[in-house]
């Protein structure tokens, strides 16, 4: 199969490539890194690309929070303008199969239950309660502590942030362009992947990121809120060998189907950082009580639907991926 990975020189996409290639794909990168003229947003260098292409894998995005609405326009430019003039390209040019970057952004908060009310879904959280520490969100409805729980891909969408709106906004784009041309698209909903060739001091996925970044200065990580947040750390290898077994399944046409993509293996943001400087050597993390406005309490993936139906699972265990991300480099660094 020759498969387009648009992105394919950045972090995500080149061990995309690198997998594709070792399962005898050929694997062609199309990325602003290594070309220029390589933009998503450019009709015509999609369009030339695309020749002689059987599916592609959409990797290529501007990623992290946004910050506030400042940098909107530059998030949708990319994002969306981006996926749309690609999806118009494909349209034209015959190609029928997509694998697209999604992310757990898209849900917002995660999966809670109440001891009285069941299921619930609370709001954004208030600055104010944020200011006096106070980061569990509570019951909607009776203001109860609650339980976090695992998200399972029917959950209702909420995104909280600019990146996140324009993540959702190219699932539906993606879904106009299956239901359009009878063509099969997979959304891969990436949780907080990390490992080899992160760029350094990335917004996306921070944590991993900026806590590496740190105690490579010798410092401390800082921990923001109490360092409780639950995430799903999952490791850069086995998203790229989801996305080669989304490529080479044969997903239903004329829709969008959304798969959970994460360890299965939910830690605290605290638990990541002391794992990470004890495999680094220390200094061990501070944690600051700050917060982002921007940020969810707990995200966590019920990743089932992708290992059931595409017999896919992770290989990287938390322990391993953290001991091995403390020694390799990161991209920049």
């Amino acid at each position: 199969m020759r498969v387009l990975v648009t992105g394919g020189a950045g972090f995500i996409g080149s061990h995309v490539v690198a997998v594709l290639r070792e399962r005898g794909h050929e694997a062609v990168v199309f990325d602003m890194r290594e070309e220029p003229g390589d933009d998503v947003r450019d009709p015509a260098a999609v369009g030339r690309a695309l020749a002689g292409v059987d599916a592609v894998c959409h990797q290529a995005a501007m990623v992290g929070l946004g910050d506030g609405v400042a940098d909107a326009a530059a998030y949708v430019s990319h994002n969306d303008l981006g996926t749309a003039v690609l999806l118009a390209a494909m349209a034209e040019a015959g190609v029928r199969r997509l694998v697209l970057a999604g992310s757990m952004v898209v849900y917002g908060e995660g999966r809670y239950e109440c001891p009285r009310h069941g299921g619930v879904r609370p709001g954004p959280r208030a600055a104010a309660d944020l200011d006096a520490g106070r980061f569990e969100p509570p019951c909607p409805v009776c203001g109860a502590a609650l339980a976090p729980g695992l998200v399972g891909e029917d959950a209702p969408a909420d995104p909280r942030n600019v990146y996140a709106t324009t993540k959702l906004t190219q699932e539906h784009l993606a879904a106009a362009w299956a239901r359009c041309t009878g063509g099969s698209a997979v959304s891969l909903r990436y949780h907080n992947v990390y490992g080899p060739g992160m760029p350094r001091d990335t917004p996306y996925a921070g944590v991993a990121s900026f806590f590496r970044s740190a105690l490579a200065r010798g410092e401390a990580p800082r921990v923001f809120e109490d360092g409780r947040q639950r995430r799903d750390f999952v490791h850069v290898r086995d998203v790229a060998e989801a996305g080669a077994a989304a490529l080479e399944a044969e997903a239903p046409r004329g829709v969008l189907t959304a798969y959970n993509t994460g360890s299965g293996d939910p830690h605290t943001v605290g638990e990541m950082a002391r794992a990470l400087a004890a495999a680094y050597g220390g200094p061990d993390p501070v944690v600051t009580g700050e917060y982002r406005l921007g940020d969810v309490r707990h995200i966590t993936a019920d990743s089932s639907r992708l290992r059931d139906e595409l017999g896919w699972k992770p290989a990287v265990g938390f322990e391993d991926g953290m001991e091995e991300f403390a020694r390799v480099g990161m991209r920049g660094a």
